[in-house]
């Protein structure tokens, strides 16, 4: 199975061209309930920047997103979304704030602008890999809980929460690297367990981008 590169902090860049600030943050993200609370945190902490895009990319294959945030479009969030694609790196959001320098860049000036700006941050950014994974729920029989943990070998299987009710049962969720997974579904059959992908299948890491942005905005 194919790993992939997700950041292991938050890098932040600026660029300038023709007066206007272009204001970069990249790091790590969880999902884009997140995402957004991270988007809004940004938004107050820099309440005078003329616009505010973004690109997101979730998981692997990456679920992606962007917004030009009244930029022309095309010339702000999908320049940003070409440079995190051409990086393979996912579970990862880009922001770019930008303060307007009183000069007109055209479209071609603002995709060159917000491109470089995201990959500047970039260069700035420590990455570790992930190998992709999904997260399964089971619910098993008290008299098979020790069969079902005798199962869990870190990485490839982790025990993610176990939640013990009281009839008689424990529902438990795992997070499995996919290259396991048709393995251990197979041997949680043979102890006649019944699983199901688990409802939420975020990734574990949780998005940086709410962290203070080391780069305060200059007026």
């Amino acid at each position: 199975m194919a790993s992939y590169k997700v950041p292991a902090r938050q890098a932040t860049a600026e660029i300038r061209e023709k007066g206007s600030r272009f204001l970069a943050v990249v790091g790590a993200a969880a999902g884009e309930e997140e995402a957004r609370a991270a988007l809004a945190a940004l938004a107050r902490r820099h309440p005078d920047a003329t616009h505010l895009c973004w690109a997101l990319r979730l998981g692997w294959p990456p679920r992606e997103r962007s917004s030009d945030a009244g930029e022309p479009a095309g010339t702000a969030g999908v320049p940003m979304l070409h440079v995190l694609r051409g990086a393979g790196i996912s579970d990862v959001m880009a922001v770019v704030a930008r303060w307007f320098g009183g000069v007109k860049l055209g479209k071609g000036g603002l995709a060159r602008a917000y491109a470089a700006a995201v990959r500047a941050a970039l260069a700035e950014l420590p990455t570790q890999v992930r190998v992709p994974s999904v997260r399964l729920a089971l619910s098993a029989p008290l008299d098979r809980i020790g069969a079902v943990k005798r199962l869990v070998h870190p990485p490839e299987v982790e025990l993610e929460s176990e939640d013990y009710g009281a009839l008689g049962s424990a529902e438990i969720v795992l997070r499995v690297e996919e290259g396991r997974r048709a393995s251990l579904e197979q041997a949680l059959a043979g102890l006649r367990v019944k699983v199901e992908p688990a409802a939420t299948d975020a990734p574990r890491r949780t998005t940086d981008l709410l962290s203070r942005s080391p780069v305060p905005p200059r007026r």
